[in-house]
């Protein structure tokens, strides 16, 4: 399918980018020995793990960069006035009803970078952190990296509907060490998008036990059409201990630009960041943002079309040649989250599987901390003739 303005059909070639999706996995989430084992040339596979898309960012902001490219000084740069933040302002006021104060807004590297570095600011070496499972990755990492204890608090699901257990959540932030809660709204890897009646009531029980939440809403601009994300933040506005973390990177697959914004209300810790972290942009990834925000909306309107027709195409194929894999359209991100326990043992290596025999390179429930034995994420982010040969080669290897 080709859109009216913009080509999402378009296979754009990334054999020489140092594409981490096309060739990064075999460092990272493969041995030597399992490569050995792929029955598929490299040519050949497809990558949907990563979360990145395999579509060319907006041509507005490819021109932004080409702007700035006419400037031919790389050297430090920062945000020296209010024109990022009016862009900012107006994107989130326009989709959300919502807005930050200028002071409150930081850039960063990244959100994972920022985990890393928050949790040293906020929390002590006795202190613990808790997350719901199926987590990202990252969660776990950064908790273990400053060698924290994380405690987890596993999702309840019911065909692929996934809720928050909150007699299960309460009883856990009793605890007077668990000080942070990292919190992902929307839900990766299971896209659900958190309802407002859910997030009053997460957001409660932290107030009530004084845990500080880290809200990582990196994907709240991917999101089936005519759903809405409501930034937590929102509905706590005299909370000073909400962070949230978002970034043009997911939304307009800028994530090698190393741009994301970090919103601290609460003074003091905003201090200890400036005071602790490194305070300049890429040049690049500044000039990429302001055009994501500022002339960005039409090209997403039109992505997050191509997507639902990505995820109803999963869905009905899935029913015709694979009607016991569980599979529910998430209401957001452009991640599929599929339920194969019908097909493999519970704790059957399902990144593995797939790459040695089918030659697609997935995220089986294993990457995902826990609770996810059995399920695997296929990024839907690519174009439909990929996602096509993706899933017979999928139908293929089950049957």
């Amino acid at each position: 399918m080709t859109s009216s303005n913009y080509n999402f059909d378009d296979l754009v070639e990334r054999k020489d980018g140092n594409a981490v999706a096309q060739h990064g996995f075999k460092n990272y989430i493969f041995t030597e020995a399992q490569v050995a084992e792929f029955t598929y040339p490299d040519e050949e596979l497809i990558p949907l793990w990563i979360a990145d898309m395999a579509f060319a960012s907006a041509p507005e902001i490819v021109d932004a960069i080409r702007q700035r490219l006419d400037n031919p000084i790389f050297g430090y740069t920062k945000i020296l006035d209010s024109d990022f933040y009016k862009n900012f302002a107006n994107w989130t006021r326009s989709r959300y009803d919502w807005t930050c104060k200028e002071e409150e807004l930081l850039s960063t590297a990244g959100v994972i970078p920022a985990l890393y570095s928050l949790i040293e600011y906020i929390c002590d070496a006795n202190d613990k952190i808790i997350t719901f499972t199926p987590a990202y990755s990252y969660f776990k990492r950064s908790a273990d990296y400053h060698n924290i204890d994380i405690v987890y608090s596993p999702l309840v699901n019911e065909q692929n509907e996934f809720c928050m257990d909150f007699d299960d959540f309460r009883e856990k932030t009793k605890d007077p060490k668990v000080k942070l809660c990292i919190f992902c709204h929307p839900h990766n890897p299971t896209g659900r998008l958190w309802t407002e009646e859910e997030l009053r009531e997460f957001g409660n029980i932290c107030i009530e036990n004084n845990v500080t939440i880290i809200s990582d809403e990196i994907h709240c601009d991917i999101t089936r059409t005519g759903v809405h994300h409501t930034p937590l933040a929102k509905l706590f506005p005299e909370n000073e201990n909400i962070i949230t973390c978002m970034a043009p990177s997911k939304s307009f697959n800028l994530a090698g630009l190393l741009f994301a914004i970090i919103i601290i209300p609460d003074e003091r810790l905003r201090k200890t960041w400036k005071r602790k972290h490194y305070l300049f942009e890429n040049p690049l990834g500044l000039a990429a943002a302001q055009a994501a925000y500022g002339k960005g909306g039409p090209w997403l309107s039109e992505l997050s079309a191509y997507l639902d027709e990505n995820f109803s195409f999963v869905k009905d194929y899935l029913a015709e040649y694979l009607p016991e894999a569980i599979f529910k359209v998430p209401e957001a991100t452009y991640f599929a989250w599929l339920d194969m326990r019908a097909y493999f043992p519970k704790k059957e290596n399902l990144t593995f599987y797939f790459a040695k025999h089918a030659g697609v390179i997935l995220e089986g429930g294993n990457m995902f901390v826990a609770d996810a034995d059995g399920f695997m994420r296929l990024n839907l982010a690519c174009p439909r003739s990929v996602l096509e040969e993706a899933l017979e080669r999928i139908v293929k290897v089950c049957k």
